[in-house]
């Protein structure tokens, strides 16, 4: 699976996971989303499921700061979209925050749910809090990955007392 992000540069540069991803060869930095990758949108109408890794050949992250993701994502992003299930940050500025996840964060949840996990654990290995969102979101991940409908996902939430 392909990596890519568009890069806003609306944040703190030396706190920029997507910056760090492309440093290291994880991720590759594209200036616009194509028509056949996953973009991660977290206003998408649906929520990716694992049956979503079958559409796409890549993922691509629009990273942009949380406190203008709103205006963002009004631009049209070419790419099937897709919107994160309820997961806890492990970043030290939103720690077990719900949804407020870093680009890297939210590239290896994907990554996980899709069923590629051994790249989404590259990923968050770059990080010293990395495997901190991994045991936080664990359980999560597991189950999200067998999900085959949205409608199973309130229920899952449920179960684990996240509303």
């Amino acid at each position: 699976m392909k990596i890519q992000v568009v890069m806003l540069k609306q944040d703190d540069p030396n706190k920029c996971t997507a910056a760090k991803l492309v440093k290291f060869g994880l991720a590759k930095k594209v200036p616009r989303t194509y028509k056949k990758t996953l973009v991660l949108d977290p206003f998408a109408k649906k929520t990716l499921l694992a049956s979503d890794n079958k559409l796409v050949s890549s993922i691509t992250a629009i990273d942009c700061s949380w406190n203008l993701a709103d205006e963002v994502f009004i631009a049209n992003f070419a790419g099937i979209h897709r919107k994160l299930p309820p997961l806890f940050a492990g970043n030290p500025v939103n720690y077990s925050k719900l949804d407020k996840l870093t680009t890297v964060e939210a590239i290896s949840a994907t990554l996980f749910i899709l069923n590629y996990k051994e790249l989404g654990l590259k990923l968050l290995d770059k990080f010293k809090w990395g495997h901190t969102f991994l045991d936080l979101n664990k359980n999560l991940f597991k189950d999200y990955s067998k999900l085959k409908s949205e409608d199973e996902i309130r229920p899952l939430l449920e179960e684990y007392k996240i509303t």
